[in-house]
């Protein structure tokens, strides 16, 4: 993403949290939590018009023109079909010049997985999505007919979304299951574990977190657990979340994946090395 974008992005970010603010001042208990929830699920059902029109997006998207008619024609699309709250946020975007068309609605995407991000932190839910969505990640990952039936181009999309939909019903929070059904969507060329991977190490920078994914030859104890997340917070200096996944193959030690960054203190990883020198 070009600056033009970043900028159009932070600015259209800002719309949406003083939006948000503004319509709960005053409310009820819970009111923003609901407020979020719905302008997080708005600007997803906003996105597949969008993906669905060309031409509506060209308008939008089109720094050539007025950012006053920009914004006008939002209103009339969909003034009466969202919320004050994410009326704001699509008028905020229209007005925006993006470098181009995608970045519009990339960032609405990215701004709608914030704004559900944001109801589950006003649930005391973040760390649980967070988590889910890590397992949903592996789990995928580790069933390749799971795996194949969530990116199969040849299958209609509403037919994956329902599929996931089914598979998730009553195992995880509906924020989690909105998010996943909604990155199944929109996978292109990304495979649905690395979608839902994404989506978790969101929810981690949304806690103002690191997040370290650790491959074990073995289940890790509570107290290994908690010495591994206390060295890799002093190591990166913010709190770390970790997450663990068991694979036997490694037989013994541990992968650890912070980032780019890779530490590979396993057997299996020293007798590659090996080979390779050998090679």
């Amino acid at each position: 993403m070009y600056a033009a974008s970043r900028e159009a992005l932070a600015q259209t970010r800002s719309a949406l949290q003083g939006a948000l603010a503004s319509s709960t001042a005053s409310a009820a208990a819970g009111a923003a939590t609901a407020a979020a929830a719905q302008a997080g699920s708005e600007l997803f059902s906003v996105v597949e018009v969008l993906d669905d029109q060309r031409t509506l997006r060209s308008a939008l998207a089109d720094a050539s023109a007025p950012a006053a008619g920009r914004q006008a024609l939002a209103e009339r699309v969909f003034g009466s079909k969202v919320s004050p709250v994410t009326l704001a946020t699509l008028k905020a975007a229209a007005g925006q010049d993006w470098s181009t068309q995608s970045d519009l609605t990339n960032s609405l995407v990215q701004l709608g997985r914030e704004a559900l991000l944001s109801a589950a932190a006003d649930q005391n839910q973040l760390d649980t999505v967070e988590d889910e969505l890590f397992r949903l990640g592996r789990i995928v990952a580790g069933n390749a007919e799971l795996e194949q039936a969530l990116s199969d181009r040849t299958k209609p999309l509403a037919a994956k979304r329902e599929f996931l939909s089914r598979l998730l019903y009553g195992k995880s929070t509906a924020i989690t299951e909105a998010l996943a059904v909604q990155a199944v969507g929109r996978l292109k060329d990304k495979a649905p574990a690395d979608a839902f991977d994404a989506l978790s190490n969101l929810a981690a920078t949304q806690r103002d977190r690191a997040v370290a994914h650790v491959r074990s030859a073995a289940p890790l104890s509570a107290a290994q657990a908690e010495r591994l997340t206390g060295i890799l917070t002093r190591t990166y200096g913010k709190p770390v979340t970790v997450h663990v996944e068991v694979v036997p193959e490694l037989l013994s030690g541990l992968v650890v994946r912070v980032g780019d960054e890779v530490i590979d203190g396993t057997a299996a990883g020293r007798l590659a090395a090996v080979r390779k020198s050998l090679t």
